[in-house]
């Protein structure tokens, strides 16, 4: 079985009979190659592919322009991402797909789809991460990079001539991953979309190549862009459902939201499944350790009876992306890979309709494997004690996690509260210029007992123009503190500086009973610092550093890991 997977600021896509692909996470329509990653970090066979993307318009570095993901004048241009396809030779009109789209949850979810898909036959380190191929879904080759790269480089630089320049990292990185899933004759491919949903340019999938549309969650994130309310994000989002198409819907939603899209998928005679339906009792059983690693066992129960009807239990399921949040993705992944393998006298799904249901042979044991095989870097990532060490953190816990709005920031809370009651924690928080940093903030300060903060600097897409100073965010939490009556002394009080003395004299027992916010240039410094504190106020040296607020920060860790 082949199969892609596209991320857009996650497109996704992969499965096929014998052999598999992905191409990953493209950073939020903001597009350019380089990502998440410096071009330290990309391969030198490389070089001439990152030098022409950076070349283009990439608004991962700009910031996305107000409206640009709504369905209106303000939106991005679908036609001129077809435009370009057509010059391509239509290359996404030659295999099946799967489309995710959704505020939180798009990798996650992609990643248990395709490793089901796998198993049955938002790019962190390398640009490459965006585009996997094979059974074991690594990423695609340097080689194959360049060579995809060198025969369209003509026909793109024809399309940008066409377009006044105004084609975008975005469109070209999509444009050319689907040439490559095209070229592998992959089976299907599981795409995320990058911002919103019906003016991304993965949306340009027909009717007749989607199997199924997928919606995980809906959030305030890039408000702006996508029309200013949580109503104007829905209908962006709803604009990946096609006529007869199954919608899978992950959740929980408001109740007006999720109106908005089950009245979107009735407009277009889409049967829906929701993952966070009432005869859906999936649940985690508990947090242990598996191979060394962290995981959650949980049972996963899908009872569907309306548009479709779907009835399935796998009890006892290892988890390694933890937390409830984790699980609600891997119930929605479980869910969509049921619709593409019911039959018609199961499902209720006439396959002359939707699909030839009996092409798409997915097993119990392939799900299970699937799910307990999925993780992702910078999600719940756990160092090693060998990783921790080449930092110079011997014996510290590291855990990094990408998560950057407020409902991602309760999440990771719950999840390490869940896997680690009681456990010290000190955050280390690099964000982005354009999030709810003050949000974020109350989120962990209202949730929990947090021994530091440090807040820190990381470039976003190897630049500094959407990189949100230190000291800004050191103000925002001192904000959020201020309204949530959380005490914690930082370097604006007298006694900061007391603190820093009774250090110096090798006391503990002042530092024990503070909590301390305080800004730091660089994150390797703040990791240091923040292991250090937890040292002296834990008596057995134990507690967590979570390094969170961007995948980008995440990215400059594992970076620092592989130099």
């Amino acid at each position: 079985m082949k199969i892609f997977k596209l991320l857009g600021q996650n497109p996704v896509l992969r499965y096929r009979k014998h052999s598999i692909a992905n191409a990953m996470e493209f950073p939020d329509y903001r597009g350019s190659f380089k990502g998440l990653c410096s071009r330290s970090a990309e391969e030198p066979e490389l070089k001439d592919f990152m030098e022409y993307m950076d070349s283009l318009k990439n608004y991962e570095k700009s910031g996305v322009p107000k409206g640009a993901g709504t369905d209106s004048d303000d939106g991005f241009d679908l036609r001129r991402m077809r435009r370009l396809l057509e010059l391509l030779d239509n290359p996404h009109s030659k295999f099946k797909a799967i489309h995710i789209a959704g505020t939180k949850g798009k990798g996650s979810t992609a990643a248990f789809i395709s490793n089901i898909l796998r198993a049955e036959g938002p790019h962190i380190q390398t640009i490459r991460e965006r585009i996997s191929l094979g059974r074991l879904g690594e990423p695609v080759s340097a080689k194959a990079l360049n060579d995809i790269f060198h025969r369209s480089k003509k026909i793109i630089n024809q399309a940008r001539e066409l377009e006044n320049e105004r084609i975008s990292h975005f469109e070209v990185l999509t444009a050319m991953a689907f040439k490559l899933f095209a070229q592998e004759n992959v089976d299907i491919a599981v795409i995320e979309a990058g911002l919103g949903g019906a003016r991304d340019a993965t949306n340009v999938i027909c009717g007749s190549g989607l199997v199924t549309s997928v919606i995980t969650t809906i959030g305030e994130e890039h408000l702006a862009a996508l029309g200013g309310s949580l109503e104007s994000i829905a209908m962006a989002k709803s604009g990946i459902i096609k006529h007869k198409r199954p919608l899978v819907l992950g959740g929980p939603f408001l109740p007006h939201i999720e109106k908005i899209l089950r009245d979107k998928a009735s407009l277009m005679s889409s049967p829906v499944v929701s993952a966070s339906d009432a005869g859906n009792r999936s649940r985690i059983k508990g947090v242990g350790l598996l191979n060394g690693r962290p995981c959650q066992s949980c049972d996963i129960v899908i009872q569907a009876d309306k548009d479709l009807k779907l009835s399935f239990e796998l009890f006892d399921v290892k988890l390694y992306m933890l937390g409830s949040h984790q699980l609600q993705n891997a119930v929605t992944a479980t869910s969509t890979a049921l619709c593409l393998r019911e039959s018609e006298d199961k499902a209720g799904i006439p396959s002359n309709d939707i699909l030839d249901a009996s092409g798409w042979q997915i097993s119990d044991g392939s799900i299970r494997a699937g799910l307990e095989n999925s993780c992702l870097l910078g999600r719940s990532q756990f160092l090693t004690s060998k990783e921790a060490e080449r930092l110079g953190l011997s014996k510290a816990m590291i855990m990094l996690d990408g998560a950057h709005t407020k409902e991602s920031a309760k999440a990771l809370l719950h999840t390490i509260q869940m896997a680690f009651p009681g456990a010290r924690m000190a955050l280390v928080v690099a964000m982005a210029s354009d999030k709810d940093h003050v949000g974020f903030a109350r989120e962990f300060l209202s949730g929990g007992q947090i021994d530091a903060v440090l807040l820190t600097e990381s470039n976003i897409a190897g630049a500094k123009s959407r990189t949100t100073s230190a000291s800004f965010l050191k103000d925002c939490w001192i904000q959020a503190s201020k309204e949530l009556g959380k005490a914690f002394l930082h370097d604006e009080m007298a006694e900061y500086q007391d603190l820093l003395d009774a250090q110096f004299d090798g006391s503990t027992s002042v530092l024990k009973n503070k909590n301390i916010l305080t800004a730091e240039a660089s994150v390797l410094s703040s990791m240091k610092i923040a292991d250090q504190i937890l040292r002296r106020k834990a008596d057995n040296g134990s507690g967590i550093i979570i390094v969170t607020g961007s995948l980008h920060i995440v990215s400059s860790v594992l970076s620092t890991l592989h130099r």
